[in-house]
């Protein structure tokens, strides 16, 4: 079915840019196998493609360089027609969509290996799931590591972070934060925070994308023995995406995407800080699914007697995409 849709697309394209040739003033009569090669460029659908065609044309049939450029205008004026229609037509799909509509998302499960509070390999699973508004993001993550060894646990660390946000401009966004921890290891039976704030897209390209925000937090820290603390905190977070090439061999039969990414978020207050950097590598082995090697790095200022202050964390995982 998609292989049909590809055709029709194809010689819709082809048929669209005859009329509007055909709506051009006559010129210079441009050799058929020239206009042939410039015909099949059109019939992709890929703008560059049919400016390389076309520079190579002119560059070989300088005599007929008007009639070219009347060739590559009419399919300009296509495919902006084209483009502002599937634009249009996505805003509508998003206005009319209800609250389980439009979500996607990634589930992640592998090992790991870890050092500071504990030194050992274990089981790492997590679920993150996106939905995309005209204005609006919700995105939501979970996390679980776990380890247990000799019929004793050694590491239980959970995850749980939503965030929804809104742009203010093509650039700006304001954004609302609610999370929650676990990690005994690490002092902790629960840790909670919310923040909200403004966020800045700072690079926001087809393959690489950077955003930043800051803004007040509050945490509240409830510790393995029995003591909780409430405290006014400040939040800054950076996220950021690089896609380095479209396709990677990884093997004989495999083509691979590579990505990577880092994000930090820092919950800074008066007297304990904490740092949670994660930094990765994705290679796609499938349409779907990926593999992933990352390397996490949490850091707490002011930690509970007994430990210490900087936990790292490497991960090898698979991830499908939903």
């Amino acid at each position: 079915m998609n292989a049909n849709k590809a055709r029709f697309g194809s010689l819709r394209r082809v048929a669209l840019f005859g009329l509007l040739c055909a709506s051009q003033p006559a010129l210079a009569e441009l050799p058929e196998p020239v206009r042939a090669m410039i015909v099949a460029a059109v019939a992709t659908g890929d703008p560059a493609k049919v400016h390389t065609v076309a520079d190579l044309a002119r560059q070989t049939n300088p005599a007929e360089t008007a009639e070219i450029d009347a060739l590559v205008a009419a399919f300009e004026t296509d495919f902006a027609a084209r483009k502002a229609a599937e634009a249009e037509a996505h805003r509508a799909a998003l206005r009319e969509a209800d609250l389980f509509d439009n979500w996607n998302g990634k589930g992640e499960l592998g090992g790991f290996r870890a050092t500071g509070n504990t030194n050992n390999t274990g089981v790492t699973a997590s679920l993150s799931l996106n939905r995309e508004e005209i204005d609006w993001r919700h995105r939501f993550t979970a996390r679980v590591d776990y380890q247990r060894t000799g019929g004793v646990t050694t590491r239980e660390q959970f995850l749980a972070r939503y965030e929804p946000n809104v742009n203010i401009s093509d650039r700006f966004y304001v954004y609302a934060l609610a999370q929650y921890e676990r990690d005994r290891f690490q002092g902790f039976e629960g840790r909670y925070a919310i923040s909200g704030g403004m966020g800045y897209q700072a690079l926001k390209k087809d393959d690489v994308q950077l955003s930043v925000k800051a803004g007040p937090a509050y945490r509240v820290t409830e510790f393995v023995d029995g003591r909780s603390e409430s405290r006014i905190a400040g939040l800054i977070a950076l996220d950021f995406d690089w896609n380095i090439t479209d396709k990677l061999k990884l093997t004989q039969d495999t083509n691979a995407v590579a990505e990577t990414g880092g994000s930090a978020v820092a919950i800074i207050d008066s007297r304990n800080t904490t740092i949670d950097f994660v930094t990765g590598l994705d290679a796609a082995i499938a349409k779907k699914l990926k593999a992933r090697v990352s390397y996490a790095v949490e850091y707490d200022s002011n930690p509970p007697p007994g430990a210490v202050q900087t936990d790292t964390l490497s991960r090898i995982t698979l991830i499908y995409d939903f």
